[in-house]
């Protein structure tokens, strides 16, 4: 494999495509699936989390699947989501983990569906989760749920958003993701929010895990990019969303049009057309 030195990182979220799924998925065919997306160049897979099984009962075997994956011939990393300090305890116990990702909504509606806490208790998980990963050598990835408005009459500014990724700035972590969780953002909020964070936080990366539908997703990628955005969640096929949402959501941002829109770009990103077009079938049989 080659190895990922662009400076835009795509990140590749078969979890959050398979985490809301109706019918069950063997445990096998994950497997399967998730050895095929690691030969096809991505900086990172979302491969699994560590939260209640009760929540989020399709992540159950998620210890499971990363024990047969085959990270011995790829310069991919592995990120896993968790909730809390538990199931950070959990994945610190994985070598293969290089990442983990912690959503912290500003929306306390959404906050307290998808963790059972307030925001304040989830900035105190934070602070327990980063020292953990300092002591392990793993970097936390915290996704800002709900940057671009929520669907419950929460208030919510753009000032809200800033307010939330100083605090967050102020213990070290340097990796922040946007989510714009339900499709709510715009365009010009994406650029004008990523503008303001990248310039004044400048050892921080900035990424994105946007959803959006057929008709707006060059808008909201262009938007990210232009502004200096550089590191992108997808999913192939524009798969999942987020079922604490408990809502009817657009899908991902399709991996095959970031990467498209990368080309477009002259953006180099080390993708193996092979695989991609093998993991693309391989979706088609396990979401069904």
């Amino acid at each position: 494999m080659s190895v990922y030195t662009n400076t835009i990182q795509l990140v590749e979220c078969p979890r959050d495509a398979m985490q809301g799924w109706k019918t069950n998925i063997p445990t096998s065919k994950k497997i399967t699936y998730l050895n095929t997306l690691l030969k096809i160049g991505f900086h990172t897979i979302d491969c699994g989390s560590f939260v209640s099984p009760k929540a989020i009962p399709q992540m159950a075997d998620t210890a499971e699947v990363i024990a047969h994956l085959d990270i011995e011939n790829t310069s991919t990393q592995l990120l896993t989501i968790i909730a809390n300090s538990r199931g950070a305890m959990q994945a610190m116990d994985f070598e293969q983990i290089r990442y983990v990702g912690f959503p912290f909504s500003i929306s306390p509606t959404f906050q307290k569906r998808n963790a059972n806490q307030t925001i304040e208790e989830a900035l105190a998980q934070i602070i327990t989760i980063q020292n953990l990963c300092v002591q392990r050598n793993k970097t936390l990835v915290v996704y800002i749920s709900m940057a671009f408005g929520n669907p419950y009459g929460d208030v919510y500014d753009e000032l809200l958003v800033l307010e939330w990724v100083k605090k967050i700035a102020s213990l070290d972590i340097s990796i922040i993701s946007l989510a714009d969780t339900v499709g709510l953002a715009t365009p010009q909020q994406i650029k004008n929010v990523l503008t303001i964070l990248i310039s004044a936080y400048p050892n921080i990366q900035f990424g994105v895990h946007l959803h959006a539908n057929p008709q707006g997703w060059r808008e909201k990628l262009d938007a990210a990019y232009t502004a200096g955005c550089t590191r992108f969640d997808g999913a192939i096929k524009g798969i999942g969303g987020c079922p604490m949402a408990n809502d009817v959501l657009v899908g991902n941002m399709n991996t095959e049009w970031i990467i498209d829109y990368m080309q477009q770009q002259n953006v180099h990103l080390p993708i193996n057309q092979t695989y991609l077009q093998q993991a693309i079938t391989q979706a088609d049989t396990i979401f069904i």
